[in-house]
């Protein structure tokens, strides 16, 4: 029991400090910016779980998968995000300006979960935080407890994301926040870019 538990405060420890100045933190509070906040946790804390029972049950063979396949993947989807954001935050400035929630109120709970859970789950194919879920299962031989650490330290990160995300969506104008939002998922379909060319 006593290797269990520094498996899973050492999964906690090193994932959390991987992740709080991490994509996957901007990633969620954008996506609280322009969906309701519950829908955007439930979809971003499910992928998180996929990914880290993936990375538990393989260990250190996720280290092996070609890089550049990935984040020319990710590359792709962050593209699609910004695009898709920057389109309607230049379309709907006026519709913004009457109505008084960042949130999209036409945007279904489930519509807004399974987008959220999307782009978390191609954001984090090759992350730190999963190869690093990978090594310490390779280190301590206690997937279930790796993985649970992992996953509750990025549960917690979704969750800061959240509220922040809530918070500024309060108060800032819709329409900005989407434009906002769509030069952030280029910057990163722009880094993913340059390592799936150079990485």
């Amino acid at each position: 029991m006593g290797t269990a538990l520094i498996a899973f405060a050492s999964a906690f420890a090193l994932v959390l400090a991987v992740e709080l100045p991490d994509k996957t933190l901007v990633a969620t509070l954008i996506l609280t910016t322009r969906y309701r906040p519950w829908p955007v946790f439930l979809g971003v804390s499910a992928a998180f779980a996929v990914q880290c029972v993936i990375a538990a049950a393989f260990g250190g063979v996720l280290t092996l998968l070609p890089d550049q396949v990935v984040a020319a993947v990710v590359a792709l989807l962050f593209a699609l995000g910004a695009f898709f954001l920057l389109k309607e935050g230049f379309s709907k400035q006026e519709e913004d300006e009457t109505e008084d929630t960042a949130a999209n109120p036409t945007v279904s709970f489930r519509r807004a979960a399974l987008t959220s859970f999307g782009v978390l789950f191609a954001a984090e194919w090759g992350d730190a935080s999963q190869i690093a879920t990978a090594g310490l299962t390779a280190k301590y031989a206690e997937p279930i407890w790796v993985g649970l650490g992992a996953w509750l330290a990025l549960v917690t990160v979704a969750g800061i994301a959240v509220l922040v995300g809530s918070k500024i969506a309060a108060r800032i104008k819709p329409h900005l926040i989407q434009r906002v939002a769509g030069v952030v998922f280029a910057a990163f379909a722009l880094l993913a870019l340059y390592e799936a060319i150079w990485g």
